[in-house]
């Protein structure tokens, strides 16, 4: 009895399943953990260029770190909160000034989202039946997207001189709608330029977006709405906008961070003294730092620029979320 359990032992041990019990758990532990793997050095590239640099960023604000320390950074000498409360007392010069700059850059932000979904919204919905010529027209839509965005300002640059400028010589020269040529990069019209090259260059990106999106959208609703005398007003409204809401969502997120931590364009087309008008708060963070060489005033107003970003996507998605939640129920 004892020889033959013995040799039923033997048996099983020698046998190839027994043998391929151990080796599974290593196999299956280099199979889980090989995506991670993968992952390994986008993750360390990410945290060299944007974590790393952000995590010193936030130490500088709570330094007095000006240009007589810029050379050894560490050595300056630590100012606790003063750089954040310096930037916002509105009663003071400082404080005001940013304000203000982040006031033009709300409004600039609402009517160049605004202006870019519109467009590309309405691009999209008049590109979705197929005429002759539909693919060359989308093709041209995409070129101020596709376009480097210092090629794309510069040539607005020279549109918008004063003396032989494009604009100008059309507003002024042939249609007659002005009085006398505009100055379109100084003064209070420096705002309407930044916002006519803000929306061709970021319409675009929303027309492509809302393109896709309605991709999913199936024909059959928009036959069974005409075959009910549904109207094309009637059927934007009512079918194919709900059936965008999602898209739009993300969409119009995506805008708001782009378009306000915006800083190309405003400093290809104005330099690095923006006018009044145009002073955007990512511009006015670069003079702060750059300029006048106080990097700890400009490190506090940069995070406190991101802690405003955190909070407003924070809020939008807690609210667009609980929009959703009825109807995915």
């Amino acid at each position: 009895m004892t020889t033959t359990v013995t040799e039923q032992a033997a048996a099983r041990k020698d046998s190839p399943g027994a043998a391929d019990g151990p080796r599974r758990r290593p196999g299956r532990i280099r199979r889980i953990g090989l995506p991670y793997l993968l992952l390994l050095p986008a993750l360390i590239l990410e945290l060299l260029v944007h974590l790393v640099p952000m995590v010193i960023g936030i130490v500088m604000s709570f330094k007095e770190l000006t240009q007589f320390y810029i050379r050894d950074w560490g050595t300056a000498p630590w100012a606790g909160l003063d750089n954040y409360a310096m930037s916002v007392d509105f009663n003071a010069p400082v404080g005001e000034a940013l304000l203000h700059s982040f006031l033009v850059t709300v409004a600039f932000t609402l009517l160049s989202v605004g202006l870019c979904w519109l467009i590309g919204t309405a691009a999209a919905i008049s590109m979705q039946d197929t005429f002759r010529g539909r693919g060359l027209l989308r093709a041209l839509f995409l070129v101020p997207y596709a376009l480097p965005v210092y090629a794309a300002v510069i040539t607005w640059v020279f549109m918008f001189q004063h003396d032989n400028g494009l604009v100008n010589h059309v507003l002024h020269d042939q249609l007659h709608l002005t009085d006398k040529p505009s100055f379109w990069l100084i003064g209070d019209n420096s705002f309407y330029a930044l916002l006519t090259v803000s929306v061709w260059k970021g319409w675009p990106f929303a027309f492509l977006i809302v393109m896709a999106g309605l991709q999913n959208i199936p024909r059959e609703l928009y036959e069974a709405a005409a075959l009910d005398g549904a109207g094309v007003w009637q059927q934007i409204r009512r079918i194919t906008l709900p059936s965008l809401s999602a898209v739009n969502q993300v969409l119009v997120l995506v805008l708001f961070l782009w378009t306000f931590n915006d800083f190309n364009t405003p400093y290809v087309l104005f330099g690095k003294a923006a006018p009044e008008a145009a002073d955007l708060v990512s511009v006015h963070i670069y003079q702060a730092s750059f300029v006048t060489w106080n990097f700890g005033a400009g490190s506090a107003m940069s995070v406190l620029l991101l802690l405003f970003l955190l909070l407003v996507t924070g809020v939008y998605l807690a609210v667009t979320s609980r929009g959703r939640r009825p109807a995915d129920a």
